[in-house]
């Protein structure tokens, strides 16, 4: 990863946040939660028994051991699996929606479902992206999470330095980007043309890395009569980090990739079925604000925390890590996923 590179790390009770920036912008956001079963985690190394074959699909279904889903693991050309074998495999993309982990073969194994060796944790993979740069923690780490989290959730983005008007937005099938350009007076409209789809791209390819998202990704560019070569340039420029795959310009300005899933995508890790914030998440949330609030003010002697029953019930066992300056309120009238913090 080229630019300056900064690397924050938010370790909240019931979960750990890594969070990455480059050149002052949010680059990536891992979440890992502490009940995330572990056999899901990108990388593991899991033995698992085959429980059901898709030969339509040239695909076999896992069992790796845990809760949850089983494995998606596709089949090479010539390859072939029975009914009932145990082989070890390594997680490549984590669950997602309702579909398990994907899985690829490592060798032949024996013995019941179950975990080998865990897939790297946040501080690992920290470390892997940005060797050599120490995480900052505390305060600013907590900050710089929060902040992260907003953009990741946000459907897009005005960069008025540029007059680009950008939104990402995901669908079922695919990335949708919408590269949009305002114009400058007294600018050559060519060359504003060619910066707005520039920095679009840089920026669509910045924002799918932080939400940790994957798969077919269609890109409306500014203008129709694009330069095809200079359009891939900078397209391959933009998703270099990304292992991506470039199809062709169209006659109508919209470019196509595809992007290899690997991260389960953040507002998935944060949001329930109904695409509402969970139970779990809003529980973290107020230890994570009861936690900022006790590193930001060092002096005051106790905090406490008021939110909705439902969310206490769980939270309870969280704020009892964070310290003994910190307390819990569980407030009938509170509304759903709003807590106040207050001191005393």
């Amino acid at each position: 990863m080229t630019g300056d590179v900064e690397v924050f790390l938010d370790d909240t009770p019931g979960e750990a946040r890594g969070i990455v920036t480059r050149d002052g912008r949010f680059e990536r956001l891992m979440i890992q939660r502490e009940d995330d079963p572990p056999q899901h985690r990108l990388g593991a190394r899991c033995v698992g028994r085959v429980i059901g074959l898709r030969p339509a699909f040239r695909a076999a279904f896992i069992d790796i051991g845990g809760d949850g889903p089983a494995g998606f693991l596709p089949l090479g050309k010539g390859e072939s699996l029975g009914e009932g074998e145990v082989i070890e495999v390594e997680v490549t993309a984590e669950p997602r929606q309702t579909k398990g982990p994907a899985l690829k073969r490592i060798g032949s194994a024996q013995g019941k479902p179950r975990l080998v060796a865990p897939g790297p944790d946040v501080v690992e993979r920290l470390g892997r992206i940005a060797p050599g740069v120490e995480p900052v923690r505390g305060v600013d780490a907590i900050r710089a999470g929060l902040e992260a989290e907003a953009e990741a959730l946000a459907s897009g983005e005005v960069f008025a330095e540029w007059a680009l008007d950008l939104a990402v937005q995901r669908t079922r099938a695919l990335i949708a980007v919408d590269i949009d350009h305002a114009g400058i007076p007294g600018r050559d409209v060519r060359k504003a043309r060619d910066q707005a789809n520039r920095q679009g791209l840089k920026q669509a390819a910045r924002m799918i890395r932080l939400r940790g998202w994957g798969g077919l990704v269609v890109i409306d560019l500014v203008g129709v009569t694009l330069d095809p070569a200079q359009v891939s340039t900078m397209a391959r420029e933009a998703f270099a980090d990304d292992d991506a795959a470039f199809g062709p310009l169209s006659r109508f300005g919209v470019l196509q990739l595809a992007l290899p899933w690997r991260e389960r995508p953040v507002e998935e890790s944060l949001n329930d079925a109904a695409g509402r914030r969970g139970l779990i998440t809003r529980a973290i949330d107020v230890a994570r604000h009861l936690r900022l609030a006790m590193l930001s003010d060092t002096a005051t002697p106790r905090f406490t925390a008021r939110c909705a029953p439902e969310e206490a019930a769980v939270a309870v066992a969280l704020v009892r890590r964070v310290g003994p300056r910190a307390t819990l309120l569980s407030d009938p009238k509170a509304s759903r996923g709003r807590f106040v913090i207050e001191e005393g």
